[in-house]
């Protein structure tokens, strides 16, 4: 989805006159870690973390640390040390909704959906509108074809608020899903009229013409996205798929290698590859 990771959120709790109390050193090293940032040296800015942690294990704040920890670890492909801090975070507030929105979505990248709903549903169970895991638990039950209950979680969102982009996007995708490709469309089109530098929407409606067949529109709904954005692997995966279905094989294969180095599923591109023989 759309959402930016967290990152350094413990700002205001650190900045806000508490820290004031605490070891200098501490401090000094949380600072660094800001510095460390800002140079975009996240390696640096992780160690500058855990020394923090080291000097100050029982610091009431170190969940915000853990937190950060994990984030920036998450940036840098450490997705099993990032679960391991996001964990440890929560062990000192387990209901904190950043926290768990966090680990969930590290969840599903790492393809662990059922940890993920686990997650998602004790966020909802503290706050039963919050959009994002509304969002996301009602593609997940998309993916499990449960679309009765991906559409109450959709309706949720649009009860809440009538004018809802993912509540209206969810809708979206699961018509697509269930494969009411001209209602899909209708929504994908409101959403864009109104909306038309929401990039993802474009995406969302190119895979929407790919499966129509539709292959003139869905490449130029890509390429728009190209072009205004910075595109990822399963955006060239996308594209490859309409070039193949142009006849365009050897621009196809380039586009599926792009997303293999970008760190799509070696296995799904391997087979890709095989029809552009």
């Amino acid at each position: 989805m759309k959402r930016s990771l967290l990152i350094l959120t413990f700002s205001v709790l650190i900045w806000g006159g508490t820290m004031q109390s605490f070891a200098q050193t501490y401090e000094e090293w949380i600072g660094k870690s800001y510095d460390y940032v800002e140079k975009e040296d996240l390696l640096a800015a992780e160690m500058s973390l855990k020394e923090a942690l080291r000097l100050e294990p029982a610091n009431p704040n170190n969940y915000a640390l853990l937190t950060n920890l994990g984030t920036l670890q998450r940036r840098q492909g450490k997705k099993e040390e990032a679960l391991v801090s996001y964990t440890a975070a929560l062990s000192r507030q387990p209901n904190n909704a950043v926290i768990l929105e966090n680990r969930a979505s590290l969840y599903l990248e790492m393809g662990e959906t059922d940890k993920a709903l686990n997650d998602y549903d004790l966020l909802l169970l503290d706050n039963p509108i919050h959009e994002e895991a509304l969002y996301n638990r009602g593609l997940i039950y998309i993916q499990q074809k449960q679309f009765l209950l991906a559409e109450q979680d959709f309706d949720k969102m649009m009860e809440t608020n009538d004018a809802s982009l993912y509540g209206r996007m969810g809708h979206a995708i699961l018509e697509k899903t269930r494969g009411n490709y001209d209602e899909s469309e209708r929504i994908y089109n409101y959403l864009i009229e109104r909306l038309p530098r929401e990039w993802q929407l474009y995406k969302g409606r190119a895979d929407l013409y790919f499966l129509m067949g539709k292959n003139g529109r869905a490449l130029n709904d890509v390429n728009k996205v190209f072009f205004e954005s910075v595109p990822d692997a399963a955006l060239y995966v996308l594209r490859g798929k309409i070039k193949l279905a142009l006849y365009e094989r050897g621009p196809a294969a380039a586009d599926f290698r792009k997303a293999l180095e970008m760190g799509y599923d070696p296995q799904v591109v391997d087979e890709l590859l095989l029809l552009t023989k």
